[in-house]
């Protein structure tokens, strides 16, 4: 794609990297306290709040073409599923076990992009997935025997999340990245409202809402903010790179994680993990680069014909 800027969307993976860890660590934090229902719906009526001022103020395009709407609908829908899951394990999961086992994701958006979007996936990007995949492996802690079924729920997020950033991906050239977040927030709020409704008819415990306190509060409308940011990232990252391109950087975020854990839940990584750690920043380190590298080739490749004629003449 002639319009793609490779390191661009790398810095922006970062950001995210960074500040999605920090959001479900205030998820961890708030999840034992408040039902998952009340968060999921704080969480994107947040999203609809905080990104109105910018539609009007800014007179940006948030309305969808039907094809854009629809993808929207679906990637909503993923987007949902995947936090609702990721909330639930982060009940039951150390903030970096979680985190990791659900780094199957980079891996599977290599395979989607190459398979559906036609992504170049170059033997070098390969490479990089396969030694943070690696990593990952050494990082998942503790073992699924210790955690039982919770630690299937990352490896469902994803999956799910797999999807979502292969229809962001998708749509993300014809929208514009603010205005797909809020009308994706006001679908999910729009779900989200009348499930309360339901849920407190038929005595659905994670449905019903119980009115939180001051901590508590603050807690879920950081958990909102530092959510819609980091997707907001996220989408930028891919309306400038490629899946196959970001993807990688990914790993970077259980590094971040582990610390998060340390410093908020006192969850200190064994030495195999830290080893996988180092795998995850090895290969994210090595993705910078080797972009980095190929964008001043192709920058010198392009100018390289002007010069000549300029010679020429």
């Amino acid at each position: 794609m002639s319009k793609d800027k490779p390191l661009l969307g790398i810095l922006l993976m970062l950001g995210f990297c960074l500040v999605a860890p920090l959001g479900d660590a205030v998820a961890k934090l708030i999840g034992q306290s408040v039902a998952l229902g009340p968060m999921l719906l704080i969480r994107f009526g947040a999203q609809v709040v905080l990104l109105a001022p910018f539609i009007v103020l800014s007179l940006r395009p948030w309305r969808l073409s039907p094809r854009a709407l629809g993808f929207c609908g679906l990637r909503t829908a993923l987007h949902m599923a995947g936090i609702g899951l990721m909330f639930t394990a982060l009940r039951h999961m150390p903030l970096a076990d979680a985190i990791a086992i659900a780094f199957v994701l980079p891996f599977l958006n290599l395979l989607l992009g190459r398979l559906l979007l036609k992504e170049t996936v170059g033997p070098a990007r390969l490479l990089a997935c396969i030694v943070g995949f690696t990593g990952t492996l050494f990082v998942i802690q503790p073992s699924f025997a210790s955690v039982g079924w919770y630690a299937v729920l990352p490896l469902l997020v994803a999956v799910l999340f797999s999807g979502f950033m292969l229809i962001t991906r998708h749509i993300a050239e014809e929208t514009d990245p603010i205005g797909l977040q809020f009308v994706s927030g006001l679908m999910a709020t729009s779900v989200l409202l009348p499930l309360f409704a339901l849920g407190g008819a038929a005595e659905i415990a994670e449905l019903k809402w119980s009115l939180p306190n001051s901590y508590e509060w603050s807690l879920l409308l950081a958990v909102g903010a530092l959510g819609t940011l980091a997707h907001l990232l996220m989408t930028w990252s891919l309306r400038h790179a490629p899946s196959a391109t970001v993807s990688p950087i990914q790993y970077v975020e259980i590094p971040i994680a582990a610390l998060i854990g340390l410093a908020i839940f006192s969850e200190l990584p064994n030495a195999l993990a830290a080893f996988g750690m180092s795998l995850t920043i090895a290969a994210g380190l090595f993705t910078m680069l080797f972009e980095e590298a190929k964008r001043r080739r192709s920058a010198k490749a392009l100018s390289q014909p002007l010069s000549v004629q300029t010679a020429a003449e």
